[in-house]
């Protein structure tokens, strides 16, 4: 292929198509950049690799330009259902090949599925619309920020309390019987299925007529909530969508705030044993959503153990919203207990472990999961991970004080 044909690919995020000489779509991807994700398959190095088994073939690249790497997703996945291009195919890996599905209830989910489980039987007429498939998607990543935009609700309806989403604003109050079935459907699942169908222009266009309408009848917090998800759909912020094998070159916008996890045990001998979680965004603590923990299965003395008991139970909580890191107080058998429960929970999150040193006059630091951007945050904000670790180890010896005093 004519490398000077890489001249005229936008450095923007889209989805690139691979053609061979009888025209035929062999390979669709997505991309950041795509610039730089096309140039890097005809630049890499020149070493067996799956990808030299079709690059030969390509004689012809065109391209789809998104406003951002979500559409990207969305519009490669609708590509490969409809043309099954052969190396898409061919590649695959069922355990990554993702689906997201609006199920019937009467206040629909989102919900996501996975190849192999539709091999299984999942049973597919619980959906009303089934999205995808979507290779190597960071699926934890894609809700968090679909949540953000369309507040799709995962609670129950007249549950005793509200779910942790409606106290942080990102749902629209199902739990608490503040919205009907009906107009959760107009608010939240309608405008979620044009998103998902790669109908962003319609959507924008029918909430701009919505907010005007709402305005006009005085209804001015219910324009304010459509003026924000406008703003939210326009402003799409990508965050860590793909997986880490694939070429990614983006960062995160500095005005989005960092959310930090630290993690710390504290025990009296081989009893007493206590956990604690702290979180922390780029500018200190956030002690509302502080949590703690009693260690409830481990025998005797074993920080390591305890971590794994409370960072699974923490993992079962869906409702409380992933960090961007996980930091933990300890070194290397910390950090590989943590390896372990976050592979058994299938969650691919960052993680930072400080560890003190054999003469704990210094600190080490360890990394899990971090791509080279997020290494080099991690570096330049030593002071405030420090800072979690002290908060993170305070708060268990805070805990493991006041469960004394309760004994005594």
């Amino acid at each position: 292929m004519d490398k000077t044909h890489f001249k005229n690919i936008p450095d923007s995020p889209g989805v690139y198509l691979f053609y061979n000489s009888k025209k035929e779509l062999i390979y669709v991807g997505k991309a950041t950049s795509l610039k730089s994700r096309v140039k890097s398959y005809w630049q890499g190095p020149k070493t067996p690799r799956p990808v030299e088994e079709m690059i030969h073939e390509v004689q012809n690249v065109k391209w789809l330009t998104t406003d951002s790497v979500l559409e990207a997703v969305i519009l490669e996945g609708q590509y490969i259902k409809k043309y099954h291009p052969i190396y898409n195919i061919k590649w695959r890996d069922d355990k990554s090949w993702n689906y997201l599905a609006i199920t019937q209830d009467e206040f629909p989910r989102l919900e996501t599925i996975r190849e192999h489980e539709l091999k299984n039987g999942t049973n597919q007429k619980k959906y009303a619309k089934m999205f995808g498939p979507f290779p190597n998607l960071n699926i934890l990543a894609t809700l968090k920020l679909l949540r953000k935009i369309f507040k799709f609700s995962t609670c129950t309806q007249g549950q005793p309390r509200p779910c942790f989403y409606y106290q942080i604003g990102l749902c629209l109050g199902v739990c608490t019987n503040e919205i009907s079935p009906t107009e959760y459907k107009e608010k939240v699942t309608k405008p979620l299925l044009l998103f998902l169908s790669g109908k962003k222009k319609q959507l924008l266009k029918d909430l701009n007529k919505k907010m005007a309408l709402e305005s006009k009848q005085e209804n001015f917090e219910e324009a304010g909530r459509l003026r924000n998800q406008i703003n939210n759909l326009q402003k799409i912020q990508d965050i860590a969508l793909l997986h880490k094998n694939f070429l990614i070159d983006f960062t995160r916008p500095q005005t989005t705030q960092i959310i930090i996890e630290g993690y710390d045990i504290s025990n009296l001998g081989s009893s007493g044993k206590v956990g604690s979680l702290v979180v922390f965004n780029s500018e200190g603590p956030l002690k509302n959503q502080y949590k703690k923990f009693n260690v409830k299965k481990v025998i005797g003395q074993s920080d390591v153990d305890c971590l794994k008991e409370i960072l699974d139970r923490r993992l079962q909580h869906s409702e409380w919203p992933l960090p961007d890191y996980l930091l933990i107080d300890g070194g290397l058998p910390q950090i590989n207990a943590v390896q372990q429960i976050l592979k058994k929970n299938k969650i691919n999150l960052p993680v930072i472990g400080i560890a003190k040193g054999p003469d704990r006059k210094k600190n080490e630091f360890l990394f899990l999961n971090l791509k080279p951007i997020q290494k080099k945050w991690a570096m330049a904000n030593e002071n405030l991970l420090i800072q979690v670790r002290d908060e993170a180890h305070r708060f268990a010896i805070t805990f493991q004080r006041s469960k004394r005093k309760i004994q005594k």
